[in-house]
């Protein structure tokens, strides 16, 4: 079916070109707005030609069959073309990068080459230090505080 009305679409629209080129013009154009009056710019009242009925007519159909072939559907099954051009349009899954050897996790001082010492955590300015206090031991057949 979409088929079908894309050929009626495309011969109307050969018959289209073919008819307005057919026509003679208005005479004139731009060049007439100088001192021309309202009727050599607008044009006078023609008699209507077949000409000019078989433009009216061949638009209108362009048209309707434009709108129709916006809803119609293309078909049942797309080509084979279409189908890997899907394909490569889905982004394939990212895959996270293995960590660098001897890399810190985040929030972690860096570690030290085997044979230095590892450098002091330095807290920042204006800062006091954290007091350093052991955690006391849970009494027996009680949860600890925070769990």
């Amino acid at each position: 079916m979409f088929t079908f009305l894309l050929t009626l679409l495309i011969l109307d629209a050969i018959i289209l070109s073919v008819v307005v080129l057919l026509q003679a013009g208005q005479g004139g154009g731009l060049a007439s707005l100088g001192g021309g009056s309202a009727e050599s710019v607008l044009g006078g009242r023609q008699a209507t030609t077949l000409l000019t009925t078989l433009t009216w007519w061949c638009g209108g159909i362009f048209l309707a069959l434009s709108l129709v072939l916006s809803v119609v559907r293309r078909g049942p099954a797309a080509s084979d073309l279409q189908q890997r051009l899907r394909e490569a349009a889905t982004p394939a899954p990212a895959s996270t990068p293995a960590p660098l050897q001897g890399a810190a996790p985040v929030g972690q001082p860096p570690a030290a080459p085997a044979g230095q010492a590892a450098p002091a955590a330095t807290a920042p300015q204006g800062a006091a230090p954290a007091p350093a206090t052991p955690a006391a031991p849970a009494p027996a057949g009680q949860k600890p505080a925070g769990k």
